[in-house]
């Protein structure tokens, strides 16, 4: 077992709101789509309100190479990261005292938005004091499944490692993927939807968690009593990217929500089937919120209610859709706000490209 001890934000500091990012949409594209009053019903649609980047609005009205986007993306994420991982250790709603990088055993960084080798982790050991003997587990690809998939993974090691603290970092830079020339519906509802973002989540194999226990400010805490990686066969085309000579084209269908409710709801029920429980049974539902459809076909084909959904709701609407790191932002809000109660079931979920689904079933519990 493994238990979720901390979560700490690196938050960009250029925030924009939905109504400053539709006039930069026209004043981009206007000219070139004669429907664009309709297609920009996209983002009041969205329920989005504000969303962080990691430049200024201008740096977007101009072209840059593959090359140069990646660069900031390398710049920008070890700095956030950096700040990410500090808030985590440091978090005082959370702990009693600060944690310190002598004790991470294990650093898994999570990304889909940008390209480093070395990968960010060992840049960011290079940034703080982590022992040099800290295990590097770079995970690229999983998109917006990779912040309860890196979770999954510091679980499953700390099940190997029962001692062992895990820091996972998910990094997401989703605004230096933007593209002048693409033209796609797909293109116009990522710029609706998609910030940028970097959390940091400290999670504790059962022996470590005891360890920790006088340093918790909490009682109960979220415990991972299992987690379900499930792949759809043949679903390559519903979520990812293009790869070109400019960079990352996002790849995003229409039908992501038809799928959850179709496809979801047997791979929920049976996974929680196996450990004895049922959908009504669940408490609260800490999902990755993709968008407004997506929150909405959770309600559908799940049966979840705004009881269930209403912090994701809130991160979305804040923050946009960060890929990887928003579900750590909803995490961070149970943590802080105490929203568990001990006894109570939660369910991590998030939706990612293959097309497939990453699922943790916890339960409040004191150390």
């Amino acid at each position: 077992m493994a238990f979720i001890i901390s979560v700490g934000k690196g938050i960009p500091e250029y925030e924009l709101t939905q109504d400053y990012m539709i006039t930069f949409v026209r004043e981009l594209f206007g000219h070139r789509f004669t429907d664009i009053d309709r297609l920009l019903t996209v983002f009041p649609n969205s329920e989005i309100k504000t969303r962080q980047f990691v430049k200024e609005i201008d740096w977007y009205k101009h072209t840059h190479s593959f090359a140069e986007k990646n660069d900031e993306y390398i710049k920008k994420t070890v700095e956030l990261s950096v700040k990410a991982i500090e808030n985590c250790l440091r978090n005082e709603e959370l702990l009693t005292r600060s944690i310190s990088y002598d004790e991470i055993d294990a650093i898994i960084f999570i990304s889909s938005s940008g390209i480093a080798t070395p990968s960010i982790d060992a840049k960011v050991m290079n940034c703080l004091p982590f022992k040099e003997t800290a295990k590097r587990i770079p995970i690229w690809g999983l998109g917006c499944a990779g912040g309860a998939a890196g979770i999954s993974r510091a679980y499953e090691y700390c099940r190997a490692f029962p001692e062992a603290k895990v820091l996972v970092i998910a990094a997401e830079l989703c605004s230096l993927t933007f593209q002048h020339d693409d033209l796609s519906k797909a293109n116009l509802i990522g710029t609706s939807l998609f910030g940028d973002g970097v959390a940091c989540t400290l999670i504790a194999g059962e022996k470590a968690a005891e360890q920790l226990k006088q340093d918790l400010r909490f009682p109960s805490i979220p415990k991972i009593i299992e987690t379900r990686s499930t792949l759809m066969k043949d679903s390559e085309d519903v979520m990812g990217w293009d790869i070109k000579d400019n960079g990352l084209y996002v790849i995003f269908s229409r039908h992501i929500p038809a799928i959850i409710k179709k496809w979801l709801k047997p791979n929920v029920e049976a996974f929680l089937e196996e450990n004895g429980l049922h959908t009504s049974e669940i408490s609260h539902f800490l999902a990755h919120p993709g968008g407004k459809k997506v929150i909405e076909a959770y309600k559908d084909g799940l049966g979840f209610t705004d009881d269930h959904l209403y912090v994701s709701k809130e991160v979305l609407e804040q923050h946009g859709n960060m890929s990887s790191v928003t579900v750590m932002y909803v995490i961070s809000e149970y943590l802080e706000r105490q929203i568990g109660k001990d006894g109570e079931f939660g369910l991590i979920g998030a939706l990612g490209p293959g097309f497939s689904s990453e699922l943790l079933f916890i339960e409040w519990k004191g150390v």
